[in-house]
């Protein structure tokens, strides 16, 4: 008889979703079976060992295919356009050598993640790495030394603006469960946010460039003698294409905002106009018209044309696996292997802080999506918290502990995972040591930062 989602216990589920990680690091690491075949294998098997009726296996994993892929194919597909465009045009070259000029070679990684910390507070994590990568390789390439010295504090930063700094929605999520004002959780989000930036994600960079030498992968690579009568655009130029996206995401987000408030109509057709150009996709398409106007005049729509069907060839694969890493995550949630998780540790007793984390946490392996774990422990954690009397400070701090959470362990089930490896070319292996231990050096340091806004506050 066919076990049934409902019956199965915690024990069991738990198993289960220990299994299937194991066998996706042996088929992947050991058997050298490409990661996209991998993760619909384990899917598949995962969905029967749970007791997900027959009939609806196959809908849920095409689910969580085409969810990940809704969010993440146009992106990818976009921000490599314009990567490419940039590269070849000379932008790229001209804001790397700009920022070395300017705050010298030594502090190339430092330039490259405040950068990063900038244009990540409006934009989401996939969006804000696509429109840093050509940035990020062209300044690598151009020094020289390991990709991981200039990578690893780009990426961390738009991590960690992703799950502690609103207006990004798993923390204003959680702020809004719990009762937070978002005014101070913007504050406490800069308090933890930053210096976690610095210890885990550029510190660790540093570490990771020394211990590590990857070489810069081709992604964005031209034929050396096919664009020497290009001059280069200026760097405002080039500044004012990237700041594009982010200033027009910033506005969908002010609009939102006021209309929240009640500063502004929520019927207003000039407002959903300007929310409609402020979402990523959009935004992101208007700054790819942008670059082909301001960079393309000298080489004409021919080879516009090859520029961005070379640019989609390599970030195929990466979006595919992509989407694959998302199907097994929605079979982890279906499959009720992170509500069991949950449910057994929100009655151990312990202080409500550190059970904020721990339940963040766990949600956060079990199923990959950062935000259904900040908002899925934030509602778990909610009564508790009601019956407390907690000061402002210390709710921000509770959200920012479960921030902290929600991006320890990136793993398989987690599309930022195949995303970094595929954009960077690292192997499986490599990402795991590399970007899952920088994930979690961040969740836990922002968590600990918090512990101490909690005690002291």
């Amino acid at each position: 008889m066919q076990q049934t989602v409902e019956a199965a216990s915690a024990g069991y589920l738990l198993g289960v979703a220990a299994v299937a990680i194991a066998l996706l690091l042996v088929l992947i690491m050991k058997f050298k079976v490409h990661a996209f075949a991998s993760l619909i294998l384990v899917s598949l098997v995962t969905a029967l060992a749970t007791g997900i009726e027959l009939a609806k296996i196959v809908p849920t994993m095409l689910s969580g295919f085409g969810g990940t892929l809704a969010s993440v194919a146009i992106l990818v597909g976009l921000g490599a356009m314009i990567g490419k465009i940039l590269e070849y045009s000379g932008g790229a070259q001209t804001l790397a050598d700009t920022l070395i000029q300017t705050l010298g070679k030594e502090r190339a990684p430092l330039a490259l993640g405040i950068a990063s910390l900038l244009f990540g507070f409006p934009i989401f994590f996939d969006a804000g790495l696509v429109v840093m990568l050509p940035v990020i390789l062209t300044v690598a390439k151009r020094l020289g030394g390991s990709l991981f010295l200039y990578a690893i504090p780009a990426v961390s930063a738009f991590s960690v603006m992703h799950a502690f700094l609103p207006p990004h929605p798993g923390p204003v999520a959680a702020g809004g469960i719990l009762g937070a004002n978002i005014g101070h959780l913007l504050i406490t989000g800069l308090v933890v946010g930053l210096p976690t930036w610095f210890i885990s994600g550029y510190l660790y960079g540093l570490w990771a460039g020394k211990k590590w030498n990857v070489a810069v992968p081709d992604l964005f690579e031209a034929a050396k003698d096919d664009r020497r009568d290009i001059k280069p655009p200026k760097f405002s130029t080039v500044i004012f294409v990237l700041l594009t996206p982010m200033i027009l995401i910033f506005v969908n987000t002010g609009v939102s905002t006021l209309q929240a408030a009640g500063v502004l109509p929520k019927d207003s057709t000039v407002c959903d106009f300007f929310m409609l150009i402020g979402q990523t996709p959009i935004a992101l398409l208007i700054t790819v018209l942008l670059a082909v106007l301001i960079f393309c005049k000298p080489f004409g729509g021919k080879k516009l044309n090859d520029l961005c069907e070379h640019a989609l060839g390599p970030v195929c694969s990466v979006i595919l696996v992509t989407g694959a890493g998302g199907m097994f995550g929605g079979i982890l949630r279906s499959s009720g292997i992170g509500d069991a998780l949950a449910g057994t540790l929100n009655d151990l007793g312990i202080p409500v802080i550190l059970a904020a984390f721990i339940i963040s946490g766990c949600l956060r392996i079990a199923q990959g999506s950062a935000t259904v774990a900040l908002t899925t422990a934030a509602a778990l954690i909610a009564p508790i918290v009601a019956t407390m009397d907690l000061s402002s400070v210390q709710l921000c701090a509770i959200v920012g502990a479960i921030s902290g959470g929600s991006i320890i362990c990136s793993h398989f089930n987690d599309s930022g995972f195949w995303l970094v490896k595929g954009l960077f070319g690292l192997d499986e292996k490599l990402t795991l040591k590399t970007w899952t231990v920088m994930e979690t050096l961040l969740g836990t340091t922002g968590f600990l930062i918090s512990c101490v806004l909690y005690v002291i506050f």
